[in-house]
């Protein structure tokens, strides 16, 4: 639905108008006989606003062109395109009112620009959405002024657009993963995998320089010759991305929110796992438990893992790690690898933490996942030229080394642990998931 306003002033008319009050007041100070000056030039300047909007002309068209889907953290374009009655001077300008998750402002103001092709004025401007979620874009104000500047006419429209926002899968679009998957041995063609992996495939002669605990002594002494074993690399293990979506993973990193961090690395691993043949499930809580997803073992339905990741919602509460975890452990069937992505804030949250994590160690295999907090080091590392910036630095210091605590105390439970800037995250991930996968760990 949209309206339009016959006339409205322009910043350069309102202006113009407020200078004539003080500008009255002298006039009517130095010579209060001239006081009549002020009224008629101010009408006036009324009748030029007025005649300016009319010689503005008319809108025939105009349309909010907007994507149906978008990714968190990457540009999103927003595009407005107008035709107009008559020949335009000035240069027209668009608004738009949105969802702040969309864009912090939550509004946006372009320009918009003749082509002389089509005769239509159009303009772009980019967002970049900060949460997951459905964004709504609620409003959107076009404005043309006349030649003179100081009378415009305005078109008002009340939009029902929806933009759904997802998880950032820009990692595995990148092309060193897609080249990665390409070349390595669980790439993108099936096929049987020698040499590693607990699985017996078949037998081969020994020679120099292959690795001796492979040697099948029994077989050796049948045939009178040294044999050794092939096996085929382990598959069709189970993978359990678990996710914090507590208050301290709802904290921004460079402007995103590190649970959205978290949810791009996993996706990006998750990737690689399905097409290694192994089967990806994702697990989400705060205070309960959110979303728990049935195994996917097709690359083919990885779109599945990624509706099921744009569902997990941001909850400022402390997460019950207690509960999640127990819940999780009576869904697995068998020995899995858990990958958690968490934070702490505070001793006595991280203390709930490792208790529950102890339990979940004697059954699985865990990874935990945090991103390294840049702002206490940077803190730490801040010149102490004042009272407040010392007190702030031993307060860095101090959390710090309670999270280096911590970690030491999940790396002794035999909780394997990963620690790293979030640029880093998704491929240390990849890294550790391969060595793992390699030393047949889960099975």
């Amino acid at each position: 639905m949209a309206f339009s306003l016959p006339l409205v002033p322009t910043k350069l008319a309102a202006w113009l108008i407020a200078a004539f009050a003080p500008l009255a007041l002298v006039i009517g100070s130095v010579s209060p006989e001239l006081w009549i000056i002020a009224p008629v030039a101010a009408v006036a300047l009324i009748a030029l606003v007025v005649i300016d909007g009319l010689m503005a002309g008319g809108v025939r068209e105009w349309q909010f062109v907007a994507p149906a889907d978008t990714e968190v953290g990457q540009p999103c374009a927003l595009d407005v395109h107008a035709r107009f009655a008559g020949r335009m001077v000035g240069r027209p300008r668009a608004a738009l009112e949105f969802d702040p998750r969309l864009g912090e402002a939550g509004k946006a103001v372009l320009g918009l620009v003749h082509d002389d092709e089509t005769a239509t004025h159009s303009g772009t401007t980019e967002v970049r959405p900060e949460r997951r979620g459905t964004g709504d874009i609620s409003r959107a104000w076009l404005r043309w002024s006349g030649p003179l500047g100081l009378g415009a006419r305005q078109s008002v429209k009340t939009l029902d657009t929806q933009v759904r926002i997802w998880p950032d899968l820009s990692p595995v679009r990148s092309r060193e993963l897609q080249t990665f998957l390409r070349n390595a041995q669980t790439g993108l063609i099936a096929r049987r995998i020698r040499g590693e992996g607990t699985q017996f495939e078949a037998l081969s002669e020994y020679e120099p320089g292959m690795d001796r605990r492979r040697i099948d002594w029994k077989a050796s002494a049948r045939h009178n010759h040294l044999y050794a074993r092939e096996n085929e690399s382990e598959r069709n293990n189970q993978i359990v991305f678990a996710f914090d979506c507590g208050q301290a993973m709802c904290e921004p990193v460079d402007g995103l929110p590190r649970i959205d961090r978290a949810v791009s690395a996993a996706l990006t691993c998750s990737y690689v796992a399905l097409k290694g043949g192994d089967k990806v499930s994702l697990f989400g809580f705060a205070q309960r438990p959110q979303v728990m997803t049935p195994f996917v073992a097709d690359s083919r339905a990885f779109h599945r893992l990624q509706s099921a990741a744009a569902g997990l919602d941001y909850e400022p509460v402390e997460p019950n790690f207690t509960l999640a975890l127990a819940t999780l452990t009576s869904k697995l069937k068998r020995r899995s690898l858990i990958v958690l992505f968490s934070d702490f804030t505070d001793p006595t949250a991280a203390e709930m933490m490792i208790e529950s994590i102890g339990r979940l160690v004697n059954k699985h295999l865990v990874l935990f996942v945090t991103i390294a907090d840049s702002e206490l080091e940077s803190f730490i590392d801040e010149e102490p030229g004042d009272v407040a910036t010392l007190a702030r630095s031993v307060t860095a210091d101090t959390l710090l080394h309670q999270r280096q605590i911590v970690l030491q105390r999940l790396r002794r439970m035999g909780v394997d642990v990963i620690e790293a800037p979030y640029r880093q995250i998704g491929y240390r991930l990849i890294d550790k998931y391969f060595l793992i996968k390699n030393s047949e760990a889960i099975g």
